[in-house]
């Protein structure tokens, strides 16, 4: 028995020292370090104060990861309505009743207040991490109900007292995610979690095999999830850091990373009221989706450097990476491309990115001028549309830059996702910058290839400065 309460202990400083990771997004920094060297400082400020620019340049990166008809990205850029599998059948009606007596927390839509009554269940979780099949055996009906109403009442809970078990919390935080109005992952990204499952390396001549790239699926899970709102975000962090390290205690509560999917994934990333059968073979996929979810949860919630990189050079004005490190990193493009070899598509993003690299730092006028006609004329070759047509009223806004009509070329049917698309986004963020910014006489780009960072995992080598 003394043994057992030391190891609880042991375990609970454990858990205690990556409590601030749960909670934080970017570690405390130095006292004697001035806030600006924060990584992530000028991505979470172009978010805030450029929400436009800052989703657009998100949105060329993923595009350029990931191939998405134009409906499925309409989607996720909440221009048309969510389209996900429904029901066939009956629905389940089970969870609709729960739902009738709605309180602060259960069945409400999440808020910051929600998510800090559940966290409650996810700290003492963290405590109990050795009981063994958690979050699979089923807590006891009557305490479960006494619990659910102290936290839909906003009460603040003491569960070490011993009235609760953590089967209970477990199966209320479930329950809590399944009864929320919308997955915790959201309709809007649901086929992107698809999309992102499927994606796999290539052989030497380019061609798709069957072996999953798992440092490109980090990457776009990293640009992904920069999109969800952000009490989605934190709650899903916390969650995640949860099961985490749940699946490292598998080998005490058999509950492995598959495992603790199985469980999980009806609740957060199935659409609402649909049964089994209705998600047309893809239940694997969304299991595996969320396994790799668990397991790589510690790299997920950092921006890649390239977005790092580019946010830091859209408020201080930089031309280019002027470090060291910086230029290797561009050299050294080449061989990383080599030892993970990319499809045609990515060849030429390594052609776009050693042609940023090499640009002299100091333009004349005359070449942001051709840029932004060029520019115009990509606008122009797109379908009609009330994007179409809000950018051609900010060219108008700029005659001297506007072609004639004579330059206008007639509608172009090629697909409107194609790869331009992320060129043309690129754009339009560093065109806007130029305008509002006098001093800047010529056109940034932002550095946004898989390759630069060696497929993702490499990003640490570069955070570390």
């Amino acid at each position: 028995m003394a043994a057992q309460n030391v190891s609880q202990n042991n375990h609970k400083l454990d858990r205690r020292g990556t409590k601030c990771s749960v909670f934080n997004s970017q570690e405390k920094p130095n006292a004697s370090q001035p806030v600006i060297f924060n990584p992530d400082f000028f991505v979470e400020r172009l978010r805030h104060e450029h929400p436009q620019a800052f989703a657009d340049l998100i949105l060329s990166n993923i595009t350029r990861l990931i191939d998405l008809p134009g409906a499925e990205f309409s989607q996720l850029t909440g221009e048309s309505e969510p389209r996900v599998p429904s029901s066939s059948g009956f629905l389940r009606s089970l969870n609709f009743l729960k739902r009738k007596d709605k309180g602060v927390v259960f069945g409400a839509p999440l808020t910051e207040e929600g998510i800090a009554q559940i966290y409650q269940l996810i700290e003492y979780l963290s405590k109990n991490l050795q009981v063994e099949g958690l979050f699979r055996v089923p807590g006891h009906s009557l305490r479960q109900a006494a619990l659910r109403e102290m936290l839909n009442t906003g009460s603040e809970i003491d569960l070490e007292t011993g009235d609760f078990h953590p089967n209970d919390a477990a199966t209320l935080l479930k329950a809590y995610l399944g009864e929320l109005p919308e997955p915790l992952l959201t309709h809007r990204h649901y086929h992107v979690h698809l999309k992102i499952g499927e994606l796999t390396r290539f052989d030497d001549k380019g061609d798709k095999t069957n072996v999953p790239d798992k440092e490109r699926q980090i990457e776009a899970f990293q640009l992904l999830f920069m999109l969800l709102p952000p009490a989605n975000r934190s709650l899903l962090k916390l969650l995640l850091d949860l099961l985490y390290h749940t699946a490292r205690n598998q080998h005490i509560n058999k509950m492995s990373a598959i495992n603790l999917a199985t469980m999980f994934a009806p609740h957060i990333i199935w659409p609402k009221n649909v049964l089994a059968s209705d998600l047309q073979g893809n239940i694997e996929k969304l299991n595996n989706g969320i396994a790799f979810l668990i397991r790589h949860s510690q790299k997920l919630f950092k921006a890649p450097v390239y977005i790092k990189e580019y946010a830091r050079s859209y408020f201080t004005g930089s031309k280019s990476l002027q470090s060291k490190d910086d230029l290797t990193l561009c050299s050294g493009t080449k061989n990383a491309v080599t030892a993970a070899p990319p499809s045609p598509f990515m060849k030429s993003i390594e052609s776009e990115v050693s042609s940023t690299c090499t640009a002299k730092s100091s333009e004349t006028q005359t070449y942001t001028e051709t840029a932004l006609r060029e520019l115009y004329q990509q606008v122009n070759n797109m379908p009609e549309s009330a994007k179409k047509k809000k950018l051609i009223r900010q060219f108008e806004k700029q005659p001297l830059l506007t072609p004639s009509a004579e330059c206008r070329t007639p509608f172009s049917r090629k697909h409107w996702r194609s790869r331009s698309l992320g060129g043309m986004i690129k754009r339009k963020v560093l065109g806007s910058q130029v305008l509002t910014e006098k001093e800047n006489s010529s056109l940034q780009s932002p550095l946004h290839s898989s390759s630069i960072d060696g497929q993702g995992t490499e990003n640490t080598s570069c955070e570390e400065d």
